[in-house]
């Protein structure tokens, strides 16, 4: 049995080299979604530069389908785009300050940059940053955040 028919090598050919290929579970690598643990974490990657997209969850049967694609969407805008993941019973207190009701949600944090504006500061020490937040009502999927960034100007890969 070591010949194919040719419609299996069509469909393994397929498979192997179509990104929007969902029926099929494709080998991704080890996960790229970050999974917030604190604040402080949070504000260290967004200093680094690139944009932060942030899923706020709850548990529930949409979130193993949000999981899939924010896998997905990590493995390829890795390492220009950063993904992290907010179970949001753990951490009320960063997903209350958002003030939505409904979950998922997703956000995308973009451009840290020093506030031009630092305003009364008590501590000399303290560096206040202006971050753009922008929510995601694309599609949710690799596709629609390809889409997304494209809209907004956001750079996926490497000037070449």
């Amino acid at each position: 049995m070591g010949d194919s028919t040719f419609f299996d090598r069509l469909m393994g050919h397929l498979r192997a080299t179509s990104k929007y290929y969902t029926g099929y579970p494709k080998d991704l690598g080890p996960s790229r979604v970050i999974h917030f643990t604190s604040e402080r974490e949070f504000v260290q990657l967004l200093h680094e530069g690139h944009p932060v997209v942030v899923a706020f969850t709850i548990r529930c049967n949409y979130t193993k389908h949000l999981d899939r694609v924010l896998e997905e969407a990590a493995s390829e805008f890795y390492p220009h785009i950063k993904f992290m993941r907010v179970e949001c019973p753990k951490y009320p207190g960063f997903c209350i300050a958002r003030q939505k009701k409904d979950y998922p949600f997703i956000e995308i944090f973009h451009s840290p940059e020093q506030a031009a504006n630092q305003g009364r500061i008590a501590d000399p020490n303290i560096t206040k940053y202006s971050v753009k937040v922008m929510p995601f009502n694309n599609d949710v999927s690799a596709y629609g955040f390809r889409e997304f960034f494209k809209r907004h100007g956001i750079r996926t890969s490497d000037p070449s």
